[in-house]
């Protein structure tokens, strides 16, 4: 298992970016145009827990392959839980924290994952897959001050 974890803090009302967050329409704009991430399931307004979001994603080599997760948590404004249930990785358990601070919103990512393959699995993440992770998660910060400010 592998962990991953980031803090992000965002000049806008919880409500905002709980609003901007749980829609999972949004996903597309903060992931880097190299994965090709295109919804394959009618999007809604808002998560819910049970929740299935179906996506084509490439996140290795161009290569195309369907990412399907479910919202297995969900506490309005607080927080809420993807998990993989078809995809590129073994385990994916993406844990999104959201808590009022004074000048806006904390966000909190806490990414635990596990790539498949046994020992070539553990090599590709010391390579790839782990560079790859982080790459995504510096993408978005940028987006994210793009989009509402902020610089932290």
């Amino acid at each position: 298992m592998h962990r991953f974890s980031c803090q992000q803090i965002l000049p806008v009302k919880i409500e905002e970016a709980w609003e901007f967050f749980s829609s999972p329409a949004n996903l597309p704009l903060l992931t880097p145009p190299a994965f090709s991430l295109v919804p394959l399931t009618e999007m809604h307004d808002q998560l819910y827990e049970g929740m299935f979001i179906t996506y084509r994603v490439k996140p290795l080599a161009g290569i195309p392959m369907t990412w399907v997760t479910e919202i297995t948590h969900l506490k309005q404004h607080r927080y809420f839980v993807d998990e993989q249930r078809l995809g590129p990785y073994s385990i994916w358990h993406h844990q999104h924290h959201f808590k009022a601070v004074p000048g806006g919103v904390e966000m909190t990512d806490i990414l635990d994952y596990r790539v498949p393959l046994g020992p070539l699995g553990i090599l590709l993440q010391k390579i790839i897959v782990g560079k790859k992770v982080e790459g995504i998660f510096e993408y978005r910060r940028k987006r994210l001050i793009e989009l509402f400010g902020g610089g932290k």
